[in-house]
């Protein structure tokens, strides 16, 4: 099954057609909604489900990145995950993509956290157990979907899948010292200060296909500025939270991360893949791959993306056998 991102060009996820053309095209019919966080925010939501009545093999909440957003090249993956046979539901983080909030401004993943247990609430509920709901993250949203799974255990049991996720920054893409040890002085006096805090932007060092990175940098949502001090300096202090933790992960786990990614370190993943307490856990770290599998060319998104979606069939279709011996 192709990955949708080869339908793209480098103006538009949908190439040449419309949306609804798009959509139809393959087989998925797509919604929107939104609601207002306790923070006073409007909050944009998204799904993706197969149409024509066709079965639904399971439901996957799916979290994007920092620079990321529910639409564009996120929704791509979700059409994939759809046409598989899968119910698809993704928020947009506070300042991302249709949410409201200063752009691209997280300087606590509390809140962050509770918009997603909000928004995938509702979704839980149109695809109850014993239908598994499995978590996919990308990059920083693998870190939340961790993070969400920590949070409730027992609504997040099925399985999460994380690809390329920030359990720890590259120290190839950290500033030189000493910046990232006056980065708290910068968030204390100037919060929203967009300082240069990485080598490098991220987009350059995420997606190895030329015309994808136009196509991610075309996304009229999305930010090329550094991320701010008390963002930078938040996702740095989830990193370390993370890692004191990973003995504590439970739900069945697939971790897949490019050999040669710059932005998030591999060694991380490792990391979190041996001390997971999770007694089903895949590894696959790709070798010669960057940070965004997407970008990558189109036989290694057929690899990976065949990976992740035979893996999540595997356990969809092991929990619906287990149901129905109940």
């Amino acid at each position: 099954m192709v990955h949708p991102v080869a339908e793209a060009n480098e103006r538009s996820p949908f190439g040449e057609l419309t949306a609804e053309e798009f959509y139809a095209r393959h087989g998925v019919t797509h919604s929107s909604s939104t609601f207002v966080n306790p923070r006073g925010l409007r909050i944009f939501t998204q799904r993706w489900v197969p149409s024509g009545g066709a079965p639904v093999l399971g439901a996957i909440a799916v979290v994007h990145g920092f620079t990321g957003e529910s639409g564009w090249m996120v929704l791509l993956t979700a059409v994939h995950f759809a046409k598989a046979g899968f119910a698809v539901a993704a928020v947009d983080h506070q300042g991302h993509g249709f949410s409201e909030g200063l752009q691209a401004h997280i300087p606590d993943i509390g809140p962050v956290l509770d918009d997603c247990e909000a928004a995938f609430a509702p979704f839980r509920a149109d695809y109850p157990p014993p239908l598994p709901c499995f978590l996919y993250g990308e990059s920083l949203g693998g870190a939340i979907a961790l993070l969400l799974h920590l949070r409730d255990k027992q609504r997040w049991r099925d399985g999460v899948v994380l690809n390329g996720a920030m359990c720890g920054v590259s120290p190839r893409f950290m500033p030189p010292w000493p910046l990232e040890h006056l980065l708290w002085v910068a968030a204390a006096v100037a919060p929203t200060w967009q300082v240069a805090f990485t080598r490098g932007n991220i987009p350059g060092r995420s997606f190895k296909v030329e015309w994808k990175r136009a196509l991610a940098m075309a996304s009229p949502r999305r930010t090329t500025a550094p991320p701010r001090a008390a963002t930078a300096l938040e996702l740095l202090r989830m990193c370390r939270e993370l890692q004191a933790r990973f003995e504590e992960v439970e739900a069945p786990l697939l971790a897949v991360h490019g050999g040669e990614d710059t932005v998030c370190d591999p060694g991380c993943v490792e990391e979190l893949h041996s001390r997971a307490g999770s007694k089903d856990k895949t590894l696959r770290v790709y070798p010669g791959m960057w940070h965004q599998i997407i970008g990558e060319p189109e036989e290694n998104v057929e690899k990976v993306f065949g990976d992740v979606v035979d893996w999540l069939k595997a356990r969809a279709t092991a929990a619906g056998a287990g149901a129905g011996l109940q």
